[in-house]
């Protein structure tokens, strides 16, 4: 049961990477626009990866505290 848990999350995990990645590499964008970022937008993006890093942990951790005999609450 563990195991298919563990698969399941693996094989989410890896749909939604999936997902993100293949349609921006079939898009075709116009001309780039002239820089004028001031890096806001960057740490914007990296803060969307770290969120989503932590969420998809927080979901892959979590059946394995629940499955644990040690109960803190």
């Amino acid at each position: 049961m563990a195991i298919s848990r563990v698969s399941f999350g693996v094989m989410l995990f890896v749909a939604m990477i999936i997902s993100i990645v293949l349609p921006s590499a079939q898009a075709q964008a116009p001309a780039p626009a002239p820089s004028s970022s001031d890096g806001t937008s960057i740490d914007q993006g990296i803060a969307y990866v770290l969120m989503l890093l932590a969420l998809v942990l927080t979901y892959l951790i979590h059946p394995l505290d629940a499955s644990s005999p040690i109960s803190f609450f």
